[in-house]
């Protein structure tokens, strides 16, 4: 399975579309009674969570990539380090709408933040909006740190040149054989 790095300008991208989004929710707030601006104080926190766990797994795979052969724990799993990548990937750009969302919010009512209710929506979503930014760093990073080195199988060219000479693990398929 080949897997590539997700490029740079989603990233920038993300950020804008949730931007975007987020100063249509104040405006449909303003011009209508209903609110879907501000962020409860959970949404930091499980934002906050989600950011740790998933550095964690990635900073267990980059240890286990960057192990010894000899250090190297038998009981780590590839899988893992796919799942740890999938969710390093998706909390990046999940994070990057966030953080435009919150932001887009936090930028058109900071006019406003002589009101209480809005100094309160404020508050609530720079906060949330800076954890957003730093999830997407910690996907990013997560990314980065899932890695993983290229095995040594038999469509590698160092395996099929041993393969040719004889000395390696793979033989190759001849006539004789079957």
């Amino acid at each position: 399975m080949r897997v590539q790095r997700t490029p740079w300008w989603y990233f920038p991208i993300a950020i804008i579309i949730g931007w975007f989004f987020g100063t249509v929710a104040v405006k449909t707030a303003e011009k209508s009674g209903v609110s879907l601006i501000g962020a409860p104080w959970t949404i930091p926190i499980a934002l906050v969570i989600v950011g740790l766990v998933t550095f964690y797994l990635a900073w267990q795979v980059h240890q286990y990539v960057t192990a010894n052969n000899d250090k190297r724990k038998s009981w780590f799993d590839p899988k893992r380090a796919v799942f740890a990548l999938v969710q390093s990937k998706a909390l990046g750009i999940a994070a990057a709408l966030l953080a435009g969302w919150y932001l887009g919010q936090f930028v058109l009512l900071i006019a406003h933040v002589e009101a209480p209710y809005y100094r309160t929506i404020v508050i609530q979503c720079g906060v949330t909006g800076l954890v957003c930014l730093a999830d997407m760093v910690v996907g990013i990073v997560g990314e980065w740190m899932c890695q993983l080195p290229p095995i040594d199988g038999p469509e590698n060219p160092s395996a099929k040149r041993k393969c040719k000479k004889g000395n390696g693990l793979f033989q190759p398929a001849t006539k004789e054989r079957y």
